[in-house]
């Protein structure tokens, strides 16, 4: 079956003031669904590769067939990427006990993880993605350019952060300090917990 573009699970307007409607809407209708509509055209080259997950398809990157590899690891991680994004996003959520202490293990103080985060954040140049994943069993901060996952690399995502400039333009113009500023008051940690005590898909 093809890959669809997933519901955004509540309304556009969910996350104001700190993500504003309109870059939600364009966001997830435009940008997400032509991802989607991109690796579908891609995997038509390929019909034995349709049934694969997104996320099969992104671990097994470097097997895919060379004619479509960069539209798989462009186009399936932008899907991916953006369809997690999405579900990380709440309003009034708070890390649960469990998540802190593993943070507070890893990084000193829940305050370091947030300066180290946005750190990679504000580092990655250009277009790309700030990450809290699981890596060789332990918390890490990494970033990735353009639609890469870590995933491709082994590597269990938790948090993602999108800080490709159509994430924040319309409302923040090309002041990503702000818009990561803002986004700390959308962080949904409940489903950060779920990814963090999840088995890896």
């Amino acid at each position: 079956m093809a890959h669809q573009l997933p519901p955004l699970g509540y309304e556009y307007n969910a996350l104001e003031p700190f993500i504003d409607e309109q870059t939600m809407r364009i966001h997830h209708t435009k940008h997400h669904q032509t991802y989607v509509d991109k690796l579908n055209a891609a995997l038509e080259k390929h019909p034995e590769l349709k049934n694969k997950s997104v996320q099969e398809l992104l671990k097994d990157i470097n097997n895919i067939p060379e004619d479509i590899r960069t539209a798989v690891r462009n186009h399936g991680g932008g899907h991916h990427n953006h369809s997690m994004f999405w579900k990380l996003l709440k309003k009034d959520t708070k890390p649960s006990a469990q998540l802190l202490d593993a943070i507070n293990e890893t990084f000193g103080s829940f305050e370091r993880f947030k300066e180290e985060f946005t750190t990679a954040a504000m580092n990655r140049f250009g277009s790309g993605w700030a990450w809290l994943v699981i890596k060789d069993g332990k918390l890490a901060i990494v970033s990735t350019a353009n639609q890469d996952s870590p995933i491709s690399d082994g590597q269990k995502p938790i948090l993602c952060l999108d800080i490709w400039e159509h994430a924040y333009y319309l409302k923040h113009q090309s002041n990503r300090a702000n818009y990561i500023r803002e986004w700390w008051n959308v962080v949904n940690w409940e489903e950060v917990e779920k990814n963090f005590t999840s088995q890896p898909e």
